[in-house]
């Protein structure tokens, strides 16, 4: 792996797990439906009419237009929609840690029900990174996390690993801005329908909020994702995947930077075994696609 691989994934993992600190900024000042349905729609719009510009079509094939709607419903109306919610009531940093074990979940749920074979050390890292995260879930929901809030954010990463699982050739055919850029759009119909008929629109401007909405458009929303296709189309999925387990430690640091969240010893030694593990998992696809 060449050095601007790595400086290309070490920028990635930074942007992707500043997203929780951001939104729980949002969520101080704003309805967390109705935040993402916009940013959606701001980020979608803008990914499309860049698409349009470089010539891209959105005309897709069957494979990328099913991708649209399987990632624009799982990933951005589920998986951040309840992420967002819970937020409301959980820590950032317990929010980025849930979300973190989401390859560990797509190895899992591939094992159990594809009957995907999971190599020794692979099989090793799903046992530590459950073990991780558990521990640090349950050391938090001894502290008073609210337990339903946590439950949402675990079904968000579930629905997000079953639509990793389900959708095949999504990046063939070319046009990948336009499949970033449609898929946000289906989120954010998804998300504004639900938001119509569950959630008030209370707003308190201030600057933070401003900020902190303009950083999660351009940061997590757009320059992480262009990011993470150059990565994809340099080393391939499986090797840029591996970034992954950097995120756990990235999140928790910048939440306690950013909103001073406490942080705890048994906390870092959670973060630590889970990283561990998701690195070992990636590490054992790795090889097996070798």
């Amino acid at each position: 792996m060449d050095i601007k691989a790595i400086a290309l994934g070490l920028a990635f993992a930074v942007m992707w797990s500043s997203a929780f600190a951001s939104a729980r900024i949002i969520l101080m000042d704003a309805p967390p439906l109705w935040s993402l349905a916009l940013r959606f729609a701001i980020s979608g719009g803008l990914a499309v009419g860049i698409a349009r510009a470089m010539g891209q079509s959105w005309r897709l094939p069957r494979a990328q237009g099913r991708a649209v709607v399987i990632f624009g419903l799982c990933q951005n109306a589920l998986y951040l929609g309840l992420f967002f919610v819970a937020m409301q009531k959980i820590e950032a940093s317990l929010a980025s840690i849930i979300a973190s074990a989401m390859p560990l979940i797509v190895a899992g749920l591939g094992w159990a029900f594809r009957g995907e074979r999971v190599a020794p050390l692979g099989l090793a890292g799903l046992v530590a990174g459950f073990v991780g995260v558990a521990l640090i879930m349950g050391s938090r929901l001894q502290g008073g996390a609210d337990l339903v809030s946590v439950g949402l954010c675990v079904i968000g990463a579930t629905a997000l690993a079953v639509a990793t699982l389900s959708v095949r050739g999504a990046s063939a055919g070319g046009n990948l801005l336009m499949v970033v850029g449609l898929q946000m759009l289906v989120g954010s119909a998804a998300l504004a329908l639900v938001a119509l008929m569950i959630e008030p629109i209370e707003v308190t401007p201030t600057l933070r909020l401003a900020l902190a909405f303009a950083y999660q458009i351009l940061v997590p929303g757009l320059a992480a994702t262009l990011i993470w296709f150059h990565l994809i189309g340099r080393i391939g999925a499986v090797k840029a995947s591996a970034f992954h387990f950097l995120n756990p430690f990235f999140g928790v640091v910048i939440a306690a930077l950013l909103l001073g969240e406490a942080v705890t010893g048994l906390d870092m030694i959670g973060v630590a075994i889970a990283a561990g593990g998701i690195l070992a998992v990636q590490v054992a696809r790795i090889r097996a696609g070798a």
